[in-house]
């Protein structure tokens, strides 16, 4: 605990969530990193204790020009996390360049580095989920977005880094400070605000036969565990790796939609509709985190169950 930290997407949903974590342990010497826009993401901000704020050219600026200053861990979780977004020139600059730049600073500065890849990596699970850096280049993402974030880390394992740098592979992380992030909110607050408009909940109908509908899986994270995972290896002294940060345990839509309703007392009301054509090729039916090799890291803490986590949020969300 202490030092000076730099947290990318500061006032991004795990970003901000992770500079609370800090604040409640005393922590509060927190460079934060993000782009505001014209969005209601500056609100994540408000109530947090950090030393600056910056405009991510202007971090990005004096990055290049090496004028950061003393650091003690950065935690580069400022990224475009949309699935769907197209431009994939974008994504490479913004999630792969920016991540390697950041990275190569740290390394130079001998500053702890932990960055976010993602879960989306792993495209339609075809080869599993097992985060051995070894099997990324095998990895097939189905998005641009999985692929930017691949990239980066094809190019830490082609030089070596994972004894030195730390990759978190997030899976479905819900929790509060989401909201900004409009479709690419967590179902669970997109459940909440369907429940309280129109008393229903829908989900995509299956176009797997495997999978009945509603019984595509998933492997929800509780945003607290994800930040617990993320102050882990950011107190690590040295050492590094890549590790799937995820409950290990899949889920269905519909538990989820389920535990949504008994959460605020009410019967569920499911409506299964068409899946949109857009995303139909580049849907995953089941994720699941190998977690074997970040509980051989020292990773002891249980995860939140979905049941738990969702009662919690739903909780938050309501304002109690």
């Amino acid at each position: 605990m202490g030092g000076k930290y730099i947290v990318t997407g500061g006032a991004g949903f795990i970003g901000s969530n992770v500079i609370a974590a800090l604040n409640a342990r005393g922590d509060d010497d927190i460079l934060a990193v993000d782009e505001l826009g014209a969005d209601a993401k500056w609100q994540n901000l408000v109530g947090l204790r950090f030393a600056d704020y910056w405009e991510k050219d202007a971090f990005r600026f004096a990055l290049q020009n090496d004028t950061l200053g003393e650091v003690d861990a950065v935690l580069h979780l400022g990224a475009c996390s949309s699935t769907t977004e197209r431009n994939a020139s974008y994504l490479v600059d913004n999630n792969y360049r920016f991540t390697r730049e950041l990275c190569e600073w740290c390394l130079h500065h001998n500053a702890r580095f932990v960055y976010a890849s993602s879960g989306a990596t792993y495209g339609d699970g075809a080869l599993g989920y097992d985060d051995d850096p070894e099997l990324i280049p095998q990895l097939r993402p189905l998005n641009m977005y999985g692929y930017s974030k691949q990239l980066f880390d094809l190019w830490a394992l082609r030089h070596d880094l994972f004894d030195k740098i730390t990759g978190l592979k997030y899976f479905n992380v819900y929790g509060p400070h989401e909201a900004h992030k409009g479709d690419m909110r967590s179902m669970v607050h997109q459940a909440w605000g369907q429940i309280r408009q129109t008393g229903r909940v829908r989900l995509f109908k299956s176009t797997h036969p495997d999978y009945r509908d509603g019984e595509q899986l998933r492997d929800f994270l509780w945003v607290k565990d994800a930040v617990d995972v993320t102050l882990f290896f950011a107190d690590q002294p040295e050492g590094g790796g890549l590790f799937n940060c995820g409950t290990g345990r899949a889920r269905t839509w519909l538990d989820l939609a389920r535990a949504v309703f008994a959460a605020l007392g009410r019967e569920p009301q499911i409506e299964f509709i068409e899946m949109p054509d857009a995303i139909r090729a580049q849907y995953q039916n089941r994720t699941a985190a190998d977690v074997t090799r970040l509980r051989k890291a020292g990773y002891r803490a249980e995860f939140t169950a979905l049941e738990d986590g969702v009662r919690d949020y739903i909780q938050w969300l309501e304002g109690g």
